[in-house]
């Protein structure tokens, strides 16, 4: 293992420097926490009562006392498939707990709501503020102080965020996140993409679109493609947070439930012991460790706003100047589609996490050193799973199997990583740069200003964006309405670039993990509500975004202007019952919380 690389190590002791006050006050939290933890044998027999009551077959278990409790927080629901799998892991994790004199009981369930379904819709803008509601809602599960352990089940967008959150304010207990796995593969990305595109210049009709799009999405798992839901379940293992190489191993297969079983049980070795719990796991090296999982993969622009959510749980301080330092350096060696051909499976396939965490830690690009959910370091997580006969085991990964998909980090895609930051007189916004060609990284051309996605679709069959042209899309931030992924602008922005136009995005809303080859600046901040740069940007203004640079700018004297007034907040779809999310927010750096925000953390 070579040394640490030099700039991750400065960001790291920057990190460190910055979180000293934040992050002892954390640990000092839990230390009290894990000290005024209740002996069960002293709470009330009416409060024991009331927890037992519903665990008929380990109640006798529970009575006696002394064997760990193991509180499930799952995110089950049967309409999103990631999470449709988690229906029946209740019972079965009992059944592993029981087998190791543990017991297990579901603490809560959180909302889990799917990004592709309410994509371009107005429940969209619920979507953000979910991860804040999932927080809550894993803290209400955690309440009732009568668990010793944490088992975490989620996979999702907003869901892992959410839980990682929730339960961080629970983190004298250890934890330990159980994904369920990807769908098999099914209509291949491109052609899916193909259609999408046919689609939106009118050359196919929605039937044909709808037998493409139920050909990609087509059974219980995670979505293929390498969009948030997966870059969240390649962070887990990037923090050592998964029983090692956990992340992608499909639904319904005995290496799955043997997976899930070692989890459980591994909860229950780590149940009242104070060396692994979730506090002590995830550090500023975690954190950062995090960071370059998703810039060596190319992995979700979203996770710009959930890395500095989630660090501020743990009291960490970890932002964008980090991030695009750490992406200087960092380089990508992996193509997942959008940023490649083959999926999620593929991606396994070809060696997957562990060929991933392997090369990073050759080349010393990653902290070797942290405190994971299993014996060792993540040494141990550049392994993969395997089943010999009926035991679980870890085996050496090897070589790339597919170095279309997969290189060394020695002779990377790119000697850098797939994010930028673009700053300057329009704001601070984030550059997914892996998946733009080269040539594309610099775009300076007169803008059109829009306010919502419609109107952009409106635009585009009117045949008034056929030209060179900045698109901004603004009002779609954090306090404005909630900060929707805009991801239905890819397949117009895409057919105009496909047609020779230099065209690129700028928005203060989100893009999806899914998005792909049209170079955009998104989540600019400050934000347009409130007066932000983007409110005084008129019609016909030059705009340049340059990845090369790092520029995101205007010649237009913009402190001349008014800024354009800004919309009043829409109602319906529970929108208005989100009013205190939007008012208190705080910006797309920090992770665009209120929750976080009047918290003071």
């Amino acid at each position: 293992m070579s040394d640490l690389n030099p700039t991750i190590a400065k960001v790291t002791q920057r990190v460190i420097e910055k979180s000293r006050g934040s992050r002892q006050a954390y640990l000092d939290l839990m230390e009290r926490e894990a000290d005024r933890a209740p002996d069960r044998s002293q709470v009330s027999c009416s409060n024991l009562a009331h927890a037992f009551a519903g665990a008929l077959d380990d109640q006798a278990t529970m009575k006696a006392g002394g064997a760990p409790n193991i509180g499930i927080v799952t995110a089950y629901n049967d309409m999103l498939s990631a999470h449709q799998p988690y229906g029946r892991y209740p019972e079965r994790m009992k059944i592993y707990a029981r087998e190791v004199g543990a017991t297990a009981q579901v603490a809560g369930g959180t909302p889990a709501m799917c990004d592709g379904v309410t994509q371009g819709e107005d429940g969209m803008e619920l979507s953000l503020f979910s991860r804040d509601v999932i927080a809550l809602s894993t803290g209400v599960a955690l309440s009732h102080a009568m668990y010793d352990g944490m088992a975490l089940l989620g996979i999702c967008d907003k869901i892992v965020p959410g839980l990682m959150i929730g339960a961080l304010r629970f983190g004298h207990l250890p934890a330990v996140f159980v994904p369920s796995g990807p769908m098999p593969s099914g209509v291949a990305n491109k052609e899916k993409q193909r259609v999408r595109q046919l689609y939106a210049e009118g050359k196919v009709g929605r039937d044909e679109l709808l037998a493409s799009e139920m050909g990609s999405y087509h059974s219980p798992g995670t979505c293929t493609f390498y969009g948030t839901a997966n870059s969240n379940q390649m962070m887990m293992e990037m923090m050592g947070l998964h029983i090692p190489g956990s992340a992608f191993i499909q639904p319904g297969t005995k290496l799955r439930q043997a997976l899930d079983r070692a989890a459980v049980h591994r909860i229950a070795a780590l149940a009242g012991t104070r060396e692994r719990t979730m506090a002590k796991c995830v550090d500023e090296k975690a954190i950062i460790n995090a960071a370059i999982g998703l810039l060596a993969t190319g992995g979700s622009t979203n996770h710009a706003i959930h890395i500095p959510a989630m660090a501020r749980a743990a009291g960490v301080q970890f932002d964008w100047d980090d991030l695009s330092e750490l992406s200087s350096v960092v380089p990508l060696v992996a193509r997942v589609y959008p940023n490649g051909s083959g999926d999620v499976n593929h991606f396994h396939d070809a060696g997957g996490m562990g060929y991933v965490i392997g090369t990073l830690l050759s080349e010393g690009l990653a902290h070797r050193d942290i405190l994971t959910v299993w014996d060792g370091d993540l040494a141990d997580y550049a392994k993969e799973p395997g089943l010999d006969g009926e035991d679980l085991v870890w085996r050496e990964v090897g070589e790339s199997g597919d170095d279309t998909m997969l290189r060394p980090a020695s002779d990377p895609f790119q000697p850098d990583g797939g994010m930028r930051l673009v700053q300057g007189n329009l704001g601070r916004g984030c550059f997914k740069s892996s998946a733009v060609e080269r040539e594309r990284w610099t775009i300076e051309a007169p803008c059109r200003v829009f306010e919502d996605q419609a109107s952009v679709a409106a635009a585009f069959k009117a045949g008034e964006l056929d030209k060179d042209v900045v698109v901004v899309v603004r009002f779609q931030g954090p306090r404005a309405n909630g900060m929707p992924e805009l991801h239905k602008l890819t397949p117009p922005l895409g057919v105009l670039q496909d047609r020779g136009y230099r065209v690129a995005l700028v928005t203060d809303g989100r893009m999806s993990g899914a998005s792909g080859k049209v170079p955009a600046a998104i989540h600019v901040t400050p934000e347009a509500l409130g007066s932000g740069p983007l409110a005084k940007l008129r019609d016909g203004d030059l705009v340049k975004v340059c990845a090369v640079t790092g520029e995101l700018s205007t010649t237009a004297d913009l402190d001349a202007r008014d800024a354009a007034p800004d919309p009043r907040p829409a109602m319906g779809v529970g929108r208005e019952i989100f009013a205190m999310f939007r008012q208190f927010a705080d910006g797309a750096e920090k992770g665009g919380s209120a929750m976080l925000a009047t918290a003071g953390l």
